[in-house]
């Protein structure tokens, strides 16, 4: 079962006209120590129908507190909810903490780390910047955060106070698409010609240990492309994807699409220790199936982006039509992403529990 808990909203900060920080406190259960870069899945009820995002911590490990940063999204029915209605003392259902963006702390050792965010993408950023100038002694940061304009940054004054903190260790360069800039290079989109003139003249790309991505996937792509080129492994950068060019259902890719129209599948679900056998249609993705056959198996965003609703394949074969979470040592140890795997063998034996 997707376990959800009540949290009570302690308090909301607009960060810009358009985006939010809740802070949360835990009412009746649940771990919500967390890990920084983690994020936490929501769900709230809109005339019927259940909702569930995920949005990711903004406070560093050390801080004692839950916050989440929720950007207002055109249409988004959650994020329109948390930025005009949310206020302190209302009550909101939430998974523990989850997600793989981060790498471990090493107090004694003196690291290198880059970041770049894109507009909302700075949320888990911001927890790892936090949490490893605190924890870290020794280690310096350089973030490069991209937005439109100015009044859209998010968090702008504690990253300021972050800089005045830990003075020396912060290097923080914000890219605008819109303002002007003094410096030409700070101005526009990033992409792999403004990475590589950043590493030319304003970043020791030689020197970084660990970096770190999150925003919009084209601008995601582009800076880990650039960075390969300029000798980084890919080992050494982390990325996590906060939208997806996916929404909804599944885009089905059509040769898929044609093999789901022969035969059905016999289904097995292994969930909190509990089997269940049934038979599914060829055309639904293995998530689909579980809800559709009462399992309350865990999920969020449904794009294949967060992760939330990995499951290990058993026996059978499926394929994943989009995979922004997993790593490679994962897929080959036969995790998928349950909301992206179409099945393509008769039968399948499937656990969320491993």
């Amino acid at each position: 079962m997707a376990r959800f808990y009540s949290l009570t909203v302690t308090d909301v900060q607009k960060t810009t006209r358009d985006a939010v920080a809740i802070t949360l406190e835990a009412r009746d259960g649940g771990d919500f120590r967390f890990t920084q870069g983690q994020y936490l899945t929501l769900k709230r009820d809109f005339d019927g129908t259940e909702i569930r995002r995920s949005y990711s911590i903004c406070s560093g490990a050390n801080e004692g507190v839950l916050r989440v940063g929720i950007k207002k999204v055109a249409d988004g029915a959650f994020s329109v909810w948390a930025n005009d209605a949310l206020k302190p003392g209302m009550v909101i259902e939430a998974m523990e903490p989850m997600g793989k963006f981060h790498t471990p702390i090493e107090p004694e050792k003196a690291k290198s780390y880059l970041a770049f965010a894109g507009g909302s993408g700075i949320t888990p950023v911001l927890s790892i910047l936090k949490t490893v100038l605190a924890a870290e002694p020794k280690s310096e940061v350089t973030l490069v955060y991209a937005n439109r304009s100015v009044g859209t940054i998010m968090f702008r004054e504690e990253l300021e106070d972050l800089k005045n903190l830990y003075m020396g260790r912060v290097n923080i360069i914000h890219i605008l698409e819109t303002d002007g800039q003094e410096i030409d290079l700070f101005q526009g989109r990033v992409d792999t010609d403004k990475c590589a003139a950043l590493f030319d003249r304003w970043i020791d790309i030689h020197s970084v240990d660990t970096a770190f991505i999150c925003g919009p996937e084209p601008m995601m792509k582009a800076i880990a492309q650039s960075l390969k080129d300029h000798g980084l492994t890919k080992e050494q950068i982390k990325f996590e994807l906060f939208a997806s060019a996916q929404t909804g259902r599944v885009a089905r890719q059509r040769d898929v699409v044609q093999a789901a129209q022969s035969t059905g599948v016999h289904a097995s679900v292994t969930l909190d220790g509990m089997a269940r056998t049934f038979d599914m249609d060829r055309s639904l993705t293995l998530l689909e199936a579980a809800l559709d056959n009462d399992l309350d198996a865990p999920h969020a965003c449904r794009a294949g982006v967060c992760s939330t609703c990995k499951c290990k394949i058993l026996s059978g074969e499926v394929e994943m039509l989009a995979n922004h979470a997993l790593e490679d040592h994962e897929v080959r140890d036969g995790f998928v992403l349950s909301c992206q795997s179409i099945v393509l063998s008769d039968s399948i034996t499937v656990t969320f529990d491993a």
